[in-house]
Order: C-alpha cells, then structure tokens, then sequence
C-alpha cells in the first residue's frame, strides 16, 4: 500500500533545475527595476513586445556577421522576458491574454534568431563543416519549439512539465554568452560548439518531457474524450 508522504512526493511538480533554481535571487536582484516599471505604469505586453524586437535585432546582427552585438541583445531580449512577468504578477495586471502574447512571441523571437544563425554560417564559402551546422542549427530549432510544445500541451492535460535542462533560460544564457564574449573567435569553434549542446540537449529533454508524461498520463482517460482531443 503506497503511503500518504510517497503519494504526496509523486504528486508533487519536480524541483526546478537549471536557470530556474537562481530565480528567487534573481528577482531580489531586479525588484527595484520591476518596481520602478510599476510605478511609471509600463505595461507588461509593452515590455513582450520591446523583448521581442531586440531579438529580432538580435537575428538580425547574426545574419549580417555582427556576432558580439547580437549576444547583447539576445541577452536583453532574455532580460526583457524576466520583467515583463514580473511585472504583470506585481501590478496586478497578469492575464491569460498576455500569457498567450508572452508565449506566442517568445516562439517567433527564437525561430527568427536560429534564422539569423543559418545565415551567419550560410554566409561562409559553405564548407562541409558549415553545411552541417546548419543541419545541426535546424535541429536545435526543431527540439527548442518542441520543448515549448510538450509543455504546452502536457499542461492543457493538467501536467505541470516543466521537467528538463535546456528550457528557454538556458538556451538564451548559454547563446548570448557565447556569442557575446567569443564572437567568431577561433574560426567560430566555441558557439559552433554551444549551438551542438544545445542542439544536443533540447532533443534530450523533448524526449525526457514525452516520458515524464507517458509515466503520469498512460491509462489516464481524458476529460471530455472529443474527437479533436490531441490535434494542434
């Protein structure tokens, strides 16, 4: 017979791990920006869509071989998806619409900058190596939206999946940090190297979100049972 504490560890949501586990002093760190936003009434859809044209700029700067530059913003870009949700919970002014904004802009934001970084590598002679980071750009692409997705769609069957290494903090840190204090440095090998772990370890934790769920939600029947149950 399983006991009241096992059962309450297994429906508990998993520790956060990665990026996630610094959020509480990071907030700390950021309240007297987010409060000062607050106070000038800047509204948080207004912060998603500011975020959301410096990572634009951010593809942009990697199309045009401005590597460092695009680092920085990816890095604000990232900055800016941390107080817009600040500050939407501290004014009050949180709603399912920005939810939705925030979410839907963020997946744009992240396929218009692994664009850019096809056409950065794109721009060489095309060499046998920048062919396949190209491939290996795609694939990163691929498995970050497939994070976003498997989350998604696990919470709209009432799981909280935020299982996983290489959700969207990650990726922003490890990309703009590269980018910013290595550029092209050394033929480009130290981002070459971080879009293959990324690349690597978003398709890891696609796949470990797939089990997490099948381990939670296999023989669990669903609420309504229609006939559009699992379509996108």
């Amino acid at each position: 017979m399983t006991s009241s504490n096992q059962r309450k560890g297994q429906d508990s949501p998993p520790r956060e791990k990665g990026i996630k586990a610094f959020r509480g002093p990071a907030y700390r760190t950021i309240e007297p920006v987010t409060q000062w936003l607050v106070r000038r009434g800047v509204h948080p859809n207004a912060i998603t869509l500011a975020g959301f044209v410096i990572t634009l700029g951010a593809a942009l700067m990697y199309s045009q071989d401005h590597v460092r530059t695009a680092g920085v913003l990816v890095l604000l870009g990232g900055l800016s998806d941390v107080f817009d949700g600040r500050v939407a919970r501290v004014s009050g002014l949180a709603s399912k619409f920005g939810n939705f904004f925030d979410a839907t802009l963020d997946r744009i934001s992240e396929i218009a900058m692994y664009l850019g970084l096809m056409t950065l590598y794109n721009a060489y002679q095309l060499e046998l190596f920048d062919i396949w980071m190209i491939y290996i750009i795609t694939l990163a692409m691929g498995g970050s939206l497939m994070i976003s997705y498997t989350r998604a769609k696990a919470e709209s069957l009432g799981f909280d999946c935020s299982v996983g290494l290489m959700q969207r903090g990650e990726r922003i840190v490890l990309l703009g940090f590269a980018s910013l204090l290595f550029g092209l440095d050394w033929d480009g090998i130290v981002l070459s190297s971080v879009i293959v772990i990324v690349a690597v370890l978003t398709n890891i934790t696609a796949v470990h979100r797939i089990v997490w769920v099948y381990k939670r939600g296999t023989g669990v029947p669903l609420d309504d049972g229609g006939p559009t149950a699992g379509k996108g």
